[in-house]
């Protein structure tokens, strides 16, 4: 399944879900709506896509989370995630799932920057990049080249995982630590990102430290639940 996580995004939602049907018109598309105020359900809808309109305003978390609980009770095994402002291009979408099959590990994530060619970003939006790729580094084990990628395709085991427990603001930085206190996998593909087809984004310049703040804080909570094998040996 591909799941499309919007709010208030009539002004792209419905050529992201053409776009994906062109790429693999055998996968279903279901639009997680999060209580837009505009047209997304009736956009979305007239693309055909299905909708699952969500009962309260969630955020970004809820709303992914309710899409992976949908896929996990339907049985799905694998899930992309796709953003409804077009920043996702759906032609990479074949990459991530051939990833996940050929690697079993239980998370993908499409890459800017992974193969040193990514797309050019904002500089404080690469500033942040760089920043939680420094604290995320010793937490994984590996370096993860693009923390903040929404572009995300995950296995069952992952599903199960997060149909359960999710992070509910900003929730792509927070969900690697989870993977790594339930000691799973993860990898990444290069793709290349595009520029938002319409609207604007909710991370604006004046919420930046309040994001910075709210993962940090969220990853170091998640950092504590993380489960240490206990020593083989004592240590003189």
């Amino acid at each position: 399944m591909v799941i499309v996580p919007a709010y208030n995004e009539a002004g792209a939602v419905g050529t992201v879900v053409c776009e994906i049907q062109r790429v693999v018109p055998k996968i279903p598309v279901v639009v997680i709506d999060d209580c837009s105020l505009d047209s997304t359900i009736d956009v979305a809808e007239a693309a055909g896509a299905r909708v699952l309109p969500l009962p309260h305003h969630l955020g970004l978390g809820g709303c992914v989370q309710a899409g992976y609980k949908l896929a996990f009770e339907l049985g799905y095994d694998y899930v992309i995630r796709v953003d409804a402002d077009g920043q996702h291009d759906p032609r990479y979408i074949p990459d991530l799932l051939a990833e996940l099959r050929r690697t079993g590990v239980e998370m993908v994530i499409g890459s800017r920057f992974v193969a040193a060619n990514g797309n050019s970003t904002t500089f404080l939006r690469t500033i942040g990049i760089r920043f939680f790729r420094a604290i995320l580094r010793p937490i994984l084990g590996h370096t993860v080249y693009d923390p903040t990628s929404g572009y995300i395709g995950v296995n069952r085991k992952a599903l199960e995982v997060f149909s359960r427990s999710f992070p509910l603001e900003y929730p792509e930085i927070e969900a690697l630590v989870v993977l790594r206190r339930k000691d799973f996998r993860f990898s990444e593909v290069a793709c290349k990102m595009r520029k938002r087809m319409a609207g604007r984004s909710s991370l604006t310049g004046s919420r930046s430290l309040s994001y910075i703040v709210h993962v940090l804080l969220g990853v170091f909570v998640n950092v504590l639940k993380i489960e240490r094998p206990p020593w083989r040996g004592r240590r003189d």
